[in-house]
Order: C-alpha cells, then structure tokens, then sequence
C-alpha cells in the first residue's frame, strides 16, 4: 500500500437540518466564513498539504459547490476590463483551485449515513490510502490539520484519526477515543471509539474530531457494515462504526491536531466561527472590535 497519499474525499450530501431554514436553498457547505464559503476553507487546506485528487460527493440540490469552483473565464475577462483586477483574480485564483485539486464530483448513492460517500468514492482509489475530512469544519492552524493527519500516516502506515483535547463535560457531544498509548508529539494508539459518552465514562480526555487517513481496511469494513444494512435496513452507515471494528484486531491511531477548530453545523457554532474569522480579518477586524465594546458598553436611558 502507498505511503503517499494524494487523494481525499469530501462528503457533501447533508441535508444540513440543523441550520434550517437557512440551508433549505442553500446548501450549508456554500455558508460563507468569513469571505469564502465554508467548503473552500476545506479545499484550500486540501490543496495546500499536497492533495492532488479531491473528490466531493454531493446529493441533488449541491450545483452551488460546482458552480463555485468552475473557472469562469468570461467574468474574469469582463471584470479586468472594466479594471476591477482585485476581483477579476480572487475569481480566477478561486477557479484555479478546482485545477490545482483536481476536483471531481460523485452523486451518492447507498444508505444514509457518513460512512456512503466514503464508500462511493472509494471505489475510484483502489488500495491507496485516502483522506476524508468534513466540509462544514474550519481549522486555523500554522500546519493544515491534513498536512498533520498526512505526516502521522506517513510515520505510522495505518489508519489515523484527528483528535483534541476536550473538557470533560463536553464527552456527551464527540466519538471519544480509548486511548491504548501515547508515543509524543500527539501521536496516540488508538483501539476504539465511544460514541458521545457520559462525563464519568469516558475513556481518555480526547475528542474525535472532523479528519480521518481512511485505509483499504476500513474501506473493506464499511463494504461488510453497507452488506449488513442492505440484510436487515436498520441504522445508517458510520465511518466510525468501521473504524472501531478495524481496531479491534488492527493498529489504528490519533493525531492531537494543533490549531483552531470551529464547527459550523449548528446555529452557535456557525455563528461563532463567522464572528471570529471577522474579528480575524485585518481590515474589518478593528472595526468589528470597536464595534462589540460599543454594544457590551452601558446603555443610555431612554
């Protein structure tokens, strides 16, 4: 099997319900943080860790992604005319991205769950090792979370899976991993997950986060967990599910991923990563600062 790995997937066929009914036209991955939407942020962080190969699965009502990333030269052409530059190249730069990654699309077709697109693409990539990552998570991090995931996949040759430190009251919300060793420099070995724990049974202070180095084993996992579903037509197919039943006889790992996560799949959470990628920007940064003290300032009486 390959130590390189050049391809990656996004799964892209959530309904996003959590975030209706903003999502109920556009699709949650087009959201936009800061000034991209959300699924750019996705790609770019692809891109800039070497990936070659993206392939984002989609379900009807996703032609937004597409469109987004198809070049489109006739606006960039009329945009320079009429010397809007600064544009005409965020256009063109946005449109070179779906070259530079090499961006395919793959409609889903299976059961529900997050394990299908996974499943779909994976079809393409033989025995090569993949990268999956979601595409409603934001990372801001000196390293790209998928250069990180990459470099432990790299060191280890097995399945990796991203992971942060969480507080302990938060266990009930993540896939906890039962963490078997710690080797430094936030590798871990990992021999399951627990899904969404109480407090007081969580087995390590970590939590699973958006980003996976998916092997042909867990691949051959979610093939027998979609064969089960297809018997009985009961649950819905997890990435998690085949990963905890590939640990149970195989090495699998975890990165500690060093950076800054924001999931924007419920309302608070999107609106906090929109309100610090704001804060973030230098030009509008200051502005929204002053702009916050005002508002949290003594109120004047009517």
């Amino acid at each position: 099997m390959s130590k390189t790995i050049r391809r990656a997937v996004i799964p892209a066929a959530g309904l996003g319900s959590r975030l209706l009914p903003l999502t109920k036209a556009t699709p949650k991955e087009m959201l936009p943080v800061g000034d991209k939407p959300v699924i750019e942020h996705t790609v770019r962080e692809l891109v800039a860790s070497g990936i070659t190969d993206i392939t984002i699965v989609v379900s009807g009502g996703k032609g937004l992604i597409q469109e987004h990333f198809r070049p489109n030269p006739a606006l960039v052409s009329q945009l320079r005319e009429e010397g809007k530059t600064v544009y005409a190249d965020a256009v063109e730069e946005v449109g070179e991205l779906s070259r530079r990654g090499h961006i395919t699309y793959l409609h889903q077709q299976g059961p529900y769950g997050n394990g299908t697109p996974v499943l779909n693409a994976a079809r393409n990539f033989g025995d090569e090792p993949i990268l999956v990552l979601w595409p409603d998570d934001v990372f801001v991090a000196q390293v790209p979370r998928a250069q990180q995931l990459i470099r432990a996949y790299e060191a280890t040759s097995c399945p990796v899976l991203a992971v942060m430190p969480m507080a302990a009251d938060d266990s009930q919300r993540y896939g906890v991993p039962v963490v078997k060793e710690d080797f430094g420099d936030g590798l871990l070995r990992v021999t399951g997950l627990m899904e969404k724990p109480k407090p007081q049974d969580a087995p390590s202070a970590y939590a699973a986060i958006g980003g996976y180095v998916v092997t042909p084993g867990i691949i051959d996992e979610l093939r027998e967990e979609t064969k089960r579903w297809y018997e009985h037509r009961t649950s819905e197919i997890y990435l998690t599910d085949a990963i905890n039943a590939y640990a149970t006889a195989h090495a699998v790992y975890g990165q500690v991923i060093q950076g800054k996560w924001y999931d924007t799949g419920n309302p608070l959470a999107y609106l906090t990563a929109q309100f610090a990628a704001a804060l973030a920007d230098p030009e509008y940064g200051p502005h929204l600062r002053k702009l916050a003290d005002e508002l949290d300032g003594p109120t004047t009486p009517a």
